[in-house]
């Protein structure tokens, strides 16, 4: 089972020498990839409930700083060379799909092709509307917008023809580093989230999923596998899981989860964020003090 950290890119992790801490001592302490999520707006009084509480709303302040997670992973890449980093989640309907495949391409070329690209449809009518993209038919404007990118990644002349997107022989240089290709884990915990992940995901982020509700949604989602002709082999299974503790990490890993993502926000001190590191290393079953 490997864990990841889902800790930079909002509050404190927004600041660059925090950053730094944690990316420099979660790569030494074994973690296996860093996720950083993305808001491009927020709002001080949401019209839509979020998705991922019981309570419909979010922790994190409406004034809280929230780094571009392409441009933030940037620099995760740049002061490690070994861990993952991933998006979790790049709000994909929000963007161009051009453009988010040229930069999405050239973080993965400036981190020698440790990228893992999380995608999810977002949830925020007011964030779709502060940009002027149409909050209905997002899903499938997701779906659309992948298959356009892979296509961008994988032809030297690329053309595509959609309902949202559209492109003739044109050329999107730099090319992925793993033949032409970045894995798109999909994020969402609804039956319709897991439908896009068979359909055509690379995997599967489930995002403050309750412990008891993962083998429910794991079972979904080989079920949605299995009408599609998929393995679950086929795909990546990271799970932010809410209620976990170090004694779960065997029973989620045999119930088919590859990675166990923990959640957290670091301290507000370079040396007080690497020792936070460190300590959550030692609580799920890894060793800080290995040379790696």
């Amino acid at each position: 089972m490997r864990i990841g950290l889902h800790a930079l890119g909002i509050g404190t992790g927004a600041r660059p020498e925090i950053i730094e801490a944690v990316g420099r001592a979660a790569e030494s302490a074994g973690f296996a990839t860093l996720w950083s999520g993305e808001h491009v707006v927020m709002v001080d009084e949401p019209s839509s409930r979020y998705p991922y509480s019981g309570d419909g709303r979010m922790a994190v302040p409406a004034q809280a700083d929230w780094l571009d997670p392409l441009l933030g992973l940037s620099y995760v890449a740049a002061v490690t060379s070994r861990i993952t980093v991933a998006t979790g989640v790049f709000l994909l309907p929000e963007h161009h799909p051009v453009l988010a495949a040229k930069q999405a391409a050239t973080l993965d070329v400036l981190s020698a092709g440790r990228l893992m690209l999380g995608v999810g449809i977002g949830w925020s009518a007011d964030e779709f509307a502060a940009l002027g993209v149409p909050f209905e038919r997002r899903g499938e404007r997701t779906e659309e917008y992948i298959e356009a990118m892979r296509q961008l990644w994988a032809d030297d002349v690329a053309s595509f023809d959609g309902a949202f997107t559209a492109f003739d022989k044109i050329r999107v240089n730099p090319k992925p580093v793993r033949k032409r290709r970045i894995p798109i884990i999909i994020g969402g915990n609804s039956d319709a989230a897991l439908r896009r992940v068979a359909a055509c995901g690379d995997g599967w982020y489930g995002f403050n999923v309750e412990i008891g509700y993962v083998r429910d949604r794991l079972a979904a989602l080989r079920e949605q596998c299995r009408r599609r002709g998929r393995e679950m082999s086929e795909l990546t299974v990271a799970v932010a899981v809410s209620g976990a503790g170090p004694d779960d990490v065997a029973g989620l890993a045999e119930a088919g989860v590859d990675e166990l993502v923990v959640l957290g926000e670091p301290p507000a001190e370079p040396v007080t964020a690497a020792v936070w590191v460190d300590e959550l290393a030692r609580r799920w079953g890894l060793d800080p003090d290995r040379k790696r």
